[in-house]
């Protein structure tokens, strides 16, 4: 019985990196035709789900995924953008307030999964973090919580965002909401992607060095992102190699995932749901306030304070009529105290429950401690 469920099982290697790469190219063609966030990403880790549990056994080069890596922290170095730190300081105050009301919630909801032994705390807390869903799923195996667990809550959360963003979009500017920019897969090369590759690379060699969590893509993202506010240079990330990174990350993510920890993901599924629109509905309270307070248009104080993923909002804000700054301000400010504040935040939680808070490493994962959640008379599954 366990055969007919593996048919990559006998392939020779190649015709499994052949078939990987042929549903990876699959799955996000559909997934693009149908606009959802982060298609590029989505399609090759659920077609690298589907080759590992089809006994495909596949795993990506280490260096390979370390250049992906790098290059998302280029890609989120990007949005610091010159001006930012302007709109930042001229309404500090209420930013702090909102990204960390926005961050309290988040927790909170975290936590009452740990809680109710829905998912384990810090996992929970890392999966409902709201912030670029590929960088809390990277951080989030450095910090003792399963990386698997959270790319399936922080994904589900990034389409029922970004789904909910685009229909409030559609129904305050049609217009603009329904005309997506067209993407140039093969724009002209140029020197700045040739600089950009070698700072990505010296950087995140450094931040792989120093054994600083995430670092590999947080020493770029921090380097090129204030060369970049500063106005100092233009990173240049043409959409082939961002798609290539993104695939290279769902990869990585899929083959984690066995058909146990898959089962489990999915019966979690009804309460991460609950917890997503219900942060989303806060975050909505906190938009009207906004609008009530300063004045802010509703379609901007939405965009700006809505939960990630700060990508997925970028692309809206850039086809709607909003205040773009003021949105993409807000954002990377929630992003850059997420990405300080949220080790300590699973550390306490993972404390306090009781959780290790050493870096989750799948090879020694046993079953049992991937699914510890899941009753001891639940049926194996062959």
């Amino acid at each position: 019985m366990a055969e007919s469920f593996e048919p990559f099982a006998k392939l020779p290697r190649r015709l499994r990196w052949a078939a990987l790469v042929g549903l990876s190219l699959v799955f996000a063609g559909a997934l693009e035709l149908a606009r959802l966030p982060a298609a590029l990403l989505l399609g090759p880790m659920l077609a690298a789900i589907l080759i590992e549990i089809g006994g495909g056994a596949l795993r990506l080069p280490r260096p390979i995924h370390f250049s992906a890596q790098a290059l998302i922290g280029c890609l989120i170095a990007n949005a610091f953008a010159p001006g930012l730190l302007a709109t930042f300081l001229r309404q500090w105050p209420l930013f702090i307030c909102v990204v960390l009301a926005v961050i309290a919630a988040s927790s909170l909801l975290g936590w009452t999964l740990g809680k109710l032994r829905i998912v384990p705390g810090s996992t929970a807390i890392w999966g409902l973090s709201p912030g670029a869903a590929s960088t809390m799923m990277l951080l989030a195996g450095e910090h003792g919580a399963d990386p698997r667990i959270v790319a399936f809550m922080q994904y589900v959360r990034v389409v029922c965002v970004a789904s909910t963003a685009s229909l409030v979009a559609r129904l305050w500017a049609p217009v603009a909401a329904s005309q997506p920019a067209e993407i140039v897969w093969f724009p002209p090369l140029h020197w700045s992607l040739a600089a950009t590759l070698a700072l990505a690379a010296i950087s995140g060699f450094l931040g792989l060095r120093s054994r600083m969590p995430g670092g590999v893509m947080l020493a770029p993202m921090a380097v090129l992102g204030v060369m970049h506010g500063a106005g100092l240079f233009d990173i240049q990330l043409p959409p082939w190699l961002l798609a290539a990174s993104f695939a290279c990350i769902g990869w990585s993510v899929g083959f984690g995932f066995t058909r146990k920890i898959l089962v489990h993901a999915l019966r979690v599924l009804p309460q991460t749901l609950i917890a997503i629109f219900t942060l989303i509905a806060f975050c909505g309270g906190l938009a009207f306030a906004l609008v009530e307070l300063l004045g802010v248009d509703p379609l901007t104080a939405y965009l700006a304070t809505s939960p990630g993923g700060m990508d997925s909002v970028a692309i809206i804000a850039a086809a709607s009529n909003v205040d773009l700054p003021f949105v993409m301000t807000l954002q990377t400010v929630r992003f850059t105290i997420v990405l300080l504040v949220g080790p300590y935040i699973s550390r306490f939680v993972a404390r306090k429950m009781g959780e290790s808070t050493a870096p989750f490493v799948p090879e020694l994962a046993a079953d049992a401690a991937e699914l510890a959640l899941v009753e001891d008379d639940e049926p194996e599954l062959d």
